[in-house]
């Protein structure tokens, strides 16, 4: 006999009937409304909040490009004389200091050039001492003569007087002999006296003219000789300078470091023959920096001395500090080699960049490798407006605690359009 109401269901539907009842609330936990996809979601929508407000307030306070590269003071090195190249000191990149010796050019047709130019030196040093010499003995003529010139011109002075005093004696003897008083043998003796003084001083004068000649001779020789002098020292000053150059271009043989950095474009080899002026390599300083195209509109305040985050492609998870030093004064474009003429054609305005020179901070503490061309992207921070990080950290837990009170109210069973499933009588 059958136990409970005969008008109701069997026993076996009964039991089916309840287990309908436990399945609508085991089938209306859906997946996003288990706690750990709830949990997890609340994590995901905080750590993109916090995310999306530190972009936000870096972008207020910041301002960056990806048009960035490093650059440097790149040091071409040339050779100043031509030559076969004897030795190479250095391989691509290595690391140069200051004066190591890099490549040494054959010094010999240099050395003897040096040595050429020393006998030079050494001939027109003795030409200067015979010079000097030949001075010193035209000055002593001139000095004879001019002694010589003074004792005729006394001699002339002593013959003058005693023609004077013979041409009164004559005089005197010619009244005399008017008046009967001397003889005419005396008269002709004071007369024969009288030209002989004056014959005597003629001679005399004639001498002082040829004294006076030898004294402007001597004087002519000491020019000359003074003109030979300076000739001489001239030589001597030209033979120096030729024996300088010698020995300098004896000297740049030897290729030196100016700089510190590390060899690059390495092109001489060991018995290459070069000509002056050709470039056999490259030297990259440690000294490089950033050179960052911004745009205009990013320049509004951005000023020299503001520091700045340098992010290198090569070394993502390696951050550089920075500042920056300089802004050029003018557009990338209008210093380029067609740079644009806006008055012909059609205008089609276009925001400029502009280059901002941006200089590491400590640089030489760092083992990385930085050249020029590697591509960065610096960030400027342009105003002081800045929120601490565990701030944007709260906000964000506030925000994914809030998402999570609102996702579990609209997961609750009331909200969702469903009809219980009612047991059938």
């Amino acid at each position: 006999m059958t136990k409970g109401n005969p008008n109701g269901p069997p026993e076996g539907k009964q039991l089916s009937g309840g287990d309908s009842d436990a399945q609508p609330e085991k089938q209306g936990r859906k997946f996003f409304q288990r706690p750990v996809v709830i949990i997890a979601g609340a994590a995901l929508i905080s750590i993109l909040c916090f995310i999306g407000l530190r972009y936000l307030v870096q972008s207020r306070s910041h301002e960056s490009t990806d048009d960035a590269f490093i650059e440097a003071d790149i040091v071409i090195l040339s050779p100043k004389v031509s030559g076969q190249v004897r030795a190479v000191y250095v391989t691509d990149n290595e690391f140069v200091r200051r004066g190591d010796l890099l490549v040494e050019i054959d010094p010999r047709d240099y050395e003897a050039l040096v040595a050429e130019k020393r006998a030079a030196l050494q001939s027109a040093q003795t030409g200067l001492e015979s010079a000097k010499a030949n001075l010193k003995v035209t000055q002593s003529r001139v000095n004879s003569a001019q002694a010589t010139n003074a004792q005729r011109q006394a001699e002339a002075d002593a013959a003058l007087a005693v023609a004077s005093r013979a041409e009164t004696d004559l005089a005197r003897d010619r009244e005399l002999l008017t008046n009967k008083t001397i003889s005419p043998q005396e008269f002709d003796a004071a007369r024969a006296a009288a030209v002989s003084a004056g014959a005597s001083a003629k001679a005399a004068n004639e001498q002082i003219a040829a004294a006076r000649s030898g004294v402007a001779e001597a004087c002519d020789q000491v020019a000359s000789a003074q003109a030979a002098f300076a000739n001489a020292e001239a030589q001597i000053k030209l033979a120096a300078a030729d024996l300088q150059t010698a020995e300098l271009n004896l000297s740049y043989t030897r290729i030196d470091a100016p700089i510190a950095g590390r060899v690059t474009h390495r092109a001489v080899n060991p018995g290459d023959y070069l000509q002056a002026g050709q470039n056999i390599m490259a030297l990259v300083p440690q000294n490089v920096y950033v050179v960052a195209n911004f745009k205009e509109t990013q320049l509004r305040n951005m000023r020299p001395g503001q520091p700045s985050a340098i992010t290198v492609t090569a070394y993502p998870r390696q951050a550089f500090s920075g500042h920056v030093d300089s802004i050029q004064a003018g557009s990338g474009a209008r210093f380029s080699l067609l740079p644009p003429e806006n008055a012909v054609g059609n205008f089609v305005k276009v925001v400029q960049r502009v280059p901002v020179k941006i200089l590491f901070n400590g640089l030489s503490e760092t083992n990385r490798v930085l050249g020029p061309g590697m591509s960065v992207v610096p960030s400027v921070r342009v105003r002081n407006f800045e929120v601490p990080a565990w701030i944007l950290f709260v906000l964000a837990a506030v925000i994914g605690i809030l998402a999570v009170i609102f996702w579990r109210r609209a997961s609750r069973p009331g909200n969702v359009d469903e009809q219980p499933v009612k047991p059938v009588a």
